[in-house]
């Protein structure tokens, strides 16, 4: 971070307060500890990583909604304190939004969240929206598992684009913000590369695709395990 030679200004930072952190003590040195490894004044945004612990997530139906109110009270005060620009949350459905609002000063401003082609949670997704939580897609290409299905690519190649175009505009007329990850720059721009609109018809497809039934490899990863 430090080293990057990117002016400050042109950069959106963000992190995560870890997910096993459940009390007030470990979110706020958690909050102060990234600032310091990223010799930063402040971020731009950092959300609660998941409502579980990751050893919790798909095997447990404890929420941890005291321990999340005591994160977020440590966010809140970073964000009052300008050490943060934004604070959110990261994998909560709407029965943890509701018990963290009860209690919380400043409603969450994001809720990061898996959303793809075939796992489109619209119910979560038109709550966040209603209430003014901008809700963030993380790996709108579906792990690259998308990019295995033959409906996916006819639709694609209608409107002369790749699948990972076709699942970010979706993403982003769904009224999301998309966050592909790559680490080659000629995706990166051909990610970039998506101004084309989806028709309302095929949008309803997309919408109703079949449930991807595994991720593959990535199946062991608690996000892509079935239950968030």
């Amino acid at each position: 971070m430090r080293t990057c030679g990117v002016p400050r200004e042109e950069l959106f930072v963000v992190s995560k307060v870890a997910a096993e952190h459940k009390t007030y003590e470990q979110a706020k040195a958690g909050i102060d500890e990234t600032l310091k490894k990223m010799g930063l004044d402040y971020l731009d945004m950092m959300i609660i990583h998941s409502p579980q612990p990751w050893v919790e997530v798909n095997q447990s139906d404890n929420r941890y909604e005291d321990g999340n109110r005591e994160a977020w009270r440590a966010l809140e005060e970073a964000y009052k304190a300008g050490k943060l620009k934004a604070i959110g949350v990261s994998n909560f459905q709407i029965g943890d939004i509701e018990s963290l609002v009860k209690t919380a000063e400043i409603k969450p401003m994001v809720n990061q969240i898996l959303l793809h082609i075939s796992n489109t949670p619209a119910e979560l997704v038109d709550y966040c929206q209603k209430n003014d939580i901008v809700v963030e897609a993380y790996s709108p290409i579906a792990h690259g598992v998308i990019l295995n299905q033959p409906e996916i690519k006819a639709i694609a190649d209608k409107y002369g684009v790749t699948v990972p175009q076709l699942c970010i505009r979706y993403t982003i007329q769904l009224g999301a913000v998309s966050l592909p990850k790559t680490a080659n720059p000629e995706h990166m721009k051909s990610n970039a590369q998506v101004d084309f609109e989806i028709s309302a018809e095929d949008m309803e497809v997309l919408k109703n695709f079949k449930k991807i039934e595994s991720y593959g490899a990535s199946s062991g990863f608690p996000v892509y395990g079935g239950k968030m």
